[in-house]
């Protein structure tokens, strides 16, 4: 009965797409700006002791997870010595406690003896490809000497790391992770060549560091540049015993977050007094403060237009060293032309304007108080020119004069003091005679098909995609219906008494298409967070293991990130780490 339903709802679909025939269309993207992907990777080896005795490193990296947005961003982290020691799965920061718990896992590393430098790049690759999600920003921070120091009871030779270093490089370069290097030199005898290497073949950036005091600086131009954001520079400050007052101005209301770090070698206390004269209490919902052993965190969240003041108050003459950046969720778009087809000496006209969010801003002020050009390139010579942009309350206007050349690429570039922004290029192409056309699209698109191919193969590729529905549908209800064998062993570690539960041996051939890790454990209220932690059968006699709850899966002392998945054969063991209670579970899959 099921596979007749079927066969006629594909028949009926062939119909749908015939009559679909003159209404297929391409829906566009609406892609976010401001959310990143960050990869944090130290290594953890003994030669660290004296290159960062310091760990000016940890430092980095809290410093690192505080500016990122408490709005979606994602932060993972990763130690290596010769081998991975320790990782951190990217984890989507929601609220302040995500965050410390991300520093504390930083807090928790520990040194090791042996430096294999393409082990980090090639795990932080690894860890992007596999939880990469569209409209977010992937970026690698690598905190490092660059030096190797190989372990002389294992095969591997300097040769064959360097070979795999290059490797990584070149993996993350075709995936578009940039790699920031920052060299970790007490001791002087930083590898600064290795590490330049590494930031420019991925277009990332080489940084030395050599105190503390340089953090600020360093992670805010990382910010910066990544999301084409500017530093807005503020006085360095000495402490007096009293507060002093920071200006600092919200230049307008699409300000999504403004990270201010103050460096500092003594704690400061801080006022905030919003543009209305009133007092903001320090934590609150609009902002956050956050402090460390070498600086302190002020984000504030959607802040209000107008003239904030930051009241500091540091210990006498200590000096205090001010960063500020803003963050944007805006993005700059071209509106489409008048028309598709031109010929030399055209006339076109230029309309830019800024979204936020998919949503087009209509706002005088941001339009007025940037410079805006649209830069033209001729790809027949290669020479580029820039015309000047008029600014209004809807975005940024301007005509540009078509040449003889046979193709144009056009871009309108934006910028003020706080964030620059630019378009995606055009491309336009010259019609040369009478009979042909001029197509106007992105620089990195194809040529259309001639109707009426482009809708045959829509509906081709709609009947296909069909058939691949009703064929999952089937895989699904086979899938509902499939036993499991084997045996899952529990054992319950208290984690503040160290006692562990005797073993439960838990037969599987009573559950069919997939099982909770609650129902192991007997539903106790207890374990609750493990109603997410999902059980199907795979292939081979193997388990296939999702995770969508906060606890974090582990295995051989590694977090493993499953929530698209993570299969388990015989004889593995897993540990699971609770969060609402200091708990953890052992899970063995056995025969």
């Amino acid at each position: 009965m099921l596979k007749k339903w079927i066969s006629s709802f594909i028949v009926i679909a062939c119909l749908f797409f015939s009559m679909s025939y003159y209404s297929v269309r391409a829906a566009s993207p609406i892609n976010s700006t401001s959310r990143i992907e960050g990869m944090l990777v130290v290594d953890v080896s003994n030669s660290m002791k004296s290159s960062d005795p310091k760990n000016i490193s940890n430092e980095a990296m809290k410093m690192f997870i505080d500016m990122a947005s408490i709005n979606g961003d994602k932060i993972g982290a990763i130690s290596y010595s010769d081998a991975v020691m320790r990782e951190k799965a990217l984890v989507k920061i929601r609220s302040t406690q995500d965050k410390k718990d991300l520093k504390d896992f930083i807090d928790s590393l520990e040194k090791y003896t042996y430096t294999d430098l393409s082990t980090g790049v090639r795990e932080a690759v690894k860890v992007l490809d596999s939880s990469h999600e569209q409209n977010y920003y992937p970026l690698i921070v690598l905190l490092a000497d660059g030096n190797n120091e190989l372990n002389p009871k294992k095969s591997k030779t300097l040769k064959e790391a360097n070979t795999d270093l290059e490797k990584a490089i070149d993996a993350a370069k075709a995936k578009g992770y940039p790699i920031y290097t920052i060299g970790l030199n007490a001791n002087g005898k930083l590898n600064k060549d290795v590490l330049t290497n590494v930031a420019d073949r991925t277009n990332g950036k080489f940084f030395e560091a050599r105190s503390a005091d340089q953090l600020p600086g360093i992670l805010s131009e990382i910010f910066a540049n990544h999301l084409k954001l500017k530093i807005v520079p503020l006085d360095q400050m000495v402490g007096n015993g009293q507060f002093q007052d920071i200006s600092i101005h919200v230049p307008n209301e699409n300000v999504l977050e403004a990270n201010i770090s103050l460096i500092s070698s003594k704690p400061v206390e801080v006022k905030l007094v919003n543009p209305s004269g009133h007092e903001l209490p320090i934590p609150s919902d609009q902002v956050l403060f956050s402090q460390s052993k070498t600086y302190s965190m002020v984000k504030l969240l959607k802040p209000a237009q107008g003239d904030w003041t930051l009241k500091v108050k540091g210990v006498d003459k200590d000096k205090i060293d001010v960063n500020l950046i803003f963050n944007y969720d805006l993005q700059l778009k071209l509106a489409p032309l008048a028309k598709k087809t031109f010929k030399a000496g055209d006339t076109v006209k230029i309309n830019a304007f800024f979204e936020d969010n998919g949503t087009a801003i209509s706002d005088k002020e941001i339009y007025q108080s940037m410079k805006a050009g649209l830069f033209v390139k001729d790809l027949d010579k290669g020479k580029i020119k820039e015309v000047a942009l008029n600014s209004n309350s809807q975005g940024f206007t301007g005509e540009l004069k078509l040449g003889n050349a046979s193709s144009y690429e056009v871009v309108v570039k934006a910028e003020d003091n706080s964030f620059f922004r630019e378009t995606t290029p055009l491309k336009i192409t010259v019609q040369k005679t009478a009979n042909s056309s001029a197509a106007v699209k992105p620089a990195n698109t194809e040529n259309e098909d001639p109707f009426p191919w482009l809708y045959v193969v829509a509906a081709v590729v709609g009947v296909l995609l069909v058939a691949a529905l009703a064929y999952t549908l089937l895989a699904k209800l086979k899938q509902a219906k499939r036993g499991f064998s084997g045996q899952i062993v529990v054992e319950i570690k208290d984690e503040d008494t160290g006692e562990r539960s005797n073993p439960q041996y838990k037969k599987l051939k009573s559950f069919t298409g997939k099982f909770r890790m609650h129902q192991l454990l007997a539903l106790a209220p207890e374990f609750a967070e493990t109603e997410q932690i999902i059980f199907k059968p795979s292939a081979g006699d193997k388990l296939l293991l999702i995770n969508n709850s906060d606890s974090t899966v582990e295995k051989g002392g590694r977090a493993i990130d499953a929530k698209k998945g993570f299969e388990i054969k015989k004889n593995d063991r897993l540990r699971i780490v609770l969060k609402r209670v200091n708990k953890s579970v052992y899970i063995e899959y056995i025969s």
